[in-house]
Order: C-alpha cells, then sequence, then structure tokens
C-alpha cells in the first residue's frame, strides 16, 4: 500500500484545509495510507509582535520545508500567500488545488459596513498590505496590528479589543465561520494578497512517485494565475515587510493581472492592471508577472 506523510502547522485552520485536502487525494486514490505531521512555524512561535517586525520571509514555512528535506514528511500544505517566492534548494510547489476565493472581509462588532464604522473606530489586522489600502479609504479610522489565528482574531473583535477585523474569506470559509462576516471588500477597496485563497502542496523535486500522485489534483487555471502573482513578489523581493498585492484571472482568454506596491511606511503607494495572451507554460505566467512588479518598482 502506498503511504504518505503530510507536513502541516497545528492550527485550527491548517487542520481544516489540510484534511480537506487529503480527502480529495483519497478520493483520487482510495488505497493511499495518509499521516499527518504537525509542525509549529517560527511564525506560530512569535505572536506577540506584528509579522512586519518579525521581518525574514518564509516564517509560516521554515520548518515545514526542513521537515521534507529530513525525511520526516513526504509533502506539505501550504497558504500560498506564507509561501515565498524562493523555496529552500531541492524543494519544489508541485500542486495547485482550484483557488477558493481570494477576497478580504470585513467583520464588524456592530454589523455596520466598513465605509458606515464612525470615526475613530479601531480596526484589527496583522497585515500591511491591508492596513495601507484601507487607511487610504478611511484615513479616520485607527488600525491597529493584531495577530493570533482567526478564532482569536474573531475574539478581539467581539471583546471589544477592536471595533473590526479584516479576513481572509477562503480562511473563514473553510473553518465554516462565513457566518460572521460582515462584509467581503471588492478588489477596488482590496487587492488580495498573492495566492491569497491558494493552496499549493510543496514535495521533494527527486520524488517523481510522489508527483504523479499529485497531478490529478492540479488546477492548470489556478497554477497559471498564481504564478503570475509570484512573479510579482519575486520582482519587488516582497515580504512581511512588503505592502505587496496582487490578483491575476482570466478574462475574455487573456491573462489580467492588477498589483499594488507602497513603501513599507505605506506612502507611494501605486498600482497597475495589465493584460496578456493566456500563458502556455507556468514560467511564462511568472514571468509576466515579475514584469508587472518591475514597472511597479521603478515609478
Amino acid at each position: 500500500m502506498l503511504s504518505l506523510t503530510v507536513a502541516t502547522r497545528r492550527s485550527a485552520l491548517a487542520l481544516a484545509q489540510c484534511r480537506a485536502w487529503i480527502r480529495e487525494l483519497i478520493a483520487v486514490h482510495p488505497t493511499l495510507s495518509v499521516k499527518e505531521h504537525h509542525v509549529t512555524t517560527s511564525g506560530d512561535k512569535i505572536s506577540d509582535r506584528p509579522l512586519a517586525d518579525i521581518g525574514g520571509k518564509g516564517l509560516f514555512v521554515k520548518e515545514i520545508e526542513e521537515a521534507i528535506l529530513a525525511g520526516e514528511a513526504d509533502i506539505a500544505v501550504h497558504s500560498l500567500k506564507d509561501v515565498p517566492p524562493e523555496l529552500m534548494p531541492g524543494l519544489e510547489l508541485s500542486c495547485f488545488p482550484k483557488r477558493a476565493d481570494p477576497s478580504d472581509v470585513v467583520v464588524t462588532r456592530s454589523g455596520q459596513k466598513f465605509e458606515d464604522l464612525p470615526t475613530g473606530s479601531r480596526v484589527g489586522t496583522s497585515s500591511l498590505r491591508r492596513m495601507v489600502q484601507l487607511k487610504n479609504l478611511r484615513p479616520d479610522l485607527q488600525y491597529v496590528a493584531i495577530r493570533g489565528n482567526v478564532d482569536t482574531r474573531l475574539r478581539k473583535c467581539d471583546e471589544g479589543v477592536v471595533d473590526a477585523v479584516v479576513l481572509a474569506r477562503a480562511g473563514l470559509m473553510r473553518l465554516g465561520l462565513l457566518e460572521r462576516v460582515t462584509q467581503t471588500l471588492s478588489f477596488n477597496q482590496c487587492l488580495p494578497a498573492v495566492g491569497q485563497g491558494a493552496l499549493a502542496i510543496e514535495q521533494r523535486s527527486s520524488d517523481s512517485e510522489t508527483r504523479a500522485l499529485l497531478e490529478p489534483l492540479q488546477d492548470r487555471t489556478t497554477a497559471l494565475l498564481v504564478q503570475a502573482e509570484r512573479g510579482v513578489m519575486a520582482a519587488v523581493e516582497g515580504n512581511c515587510q512588503t505592502p505587496v498585492a496582487a490578483f491575476a484571472e482570466l478574462e475574455d482568454g487573456q491573462l489580467l493581472l492588477r498589483a499594488l506596491l507602497a513603501e513599507p511606511d505605506g506612502s507611494r503607494l501605486r498600482r497597475t492592471r495589465r493584460s496578456a495572451p493566456w500563458p502556455q507554460k507556468l514560467e511564462q505566467a511568472f514571468e509576466f508577472g515579475k514584469s508587472v512588479g518591475q514597472s511597479l518598482k521603478v515609478r
């Protein structure tokens, strides 16, 4: 019997999305035996400071990648937005399942929409990307850096620590918490993080047997779109200290890519929107994204 060991973070969201994907994998390979390998990452260990203050790339993947290279796991299920452009040598992202809704959402204690919150309301988010965009829309609100898992951030809103929190819609969907959503933000209001809503399966590059097992779960359209977004992040050398956003979609047979970049302090916010012929290869999508990212850097 074939077996796979799957590395994942221990958070409720990480486990929920990992187990949902494993069910899809077993549906394709009914005789496959799957075990979970739980990993605590640097991003999980340091929860009392904003991500931007910790710095560095791959805060939520480093220890997981080390487990794969050490043979403690065969693959890992990541939230793609946590994965830096460059992986550890010897590893690859070999499977991108169909993407969930990449939108950001607002949950408010009062039930008011973001645009109706009273001046001075406290909005909680750990993301510079979200903070920069929302401050541009509502500079009269207070933006508070809060960390923790989804339940923790929702509880801080419920208890009045903040009046609203901004979260990824896909995460709430995977946790069965969509009823908590007050408002789904448009892409004009808040452009998503690179890869938001998508999962990525990482494995050793030398493991062709595992790659063949994963291939039926690859969603080709998702793979091309997120590669374009990751090209933007690679070009601007994006990390937790960089307010960068990108979202790609298939529109009228073309690849449409919207992107945004600002300085770490939120200044010089610039946006772009470009389209290209639909790519045939992942490398083509990535290179298009890099060109878009470079255009934002030089402005």
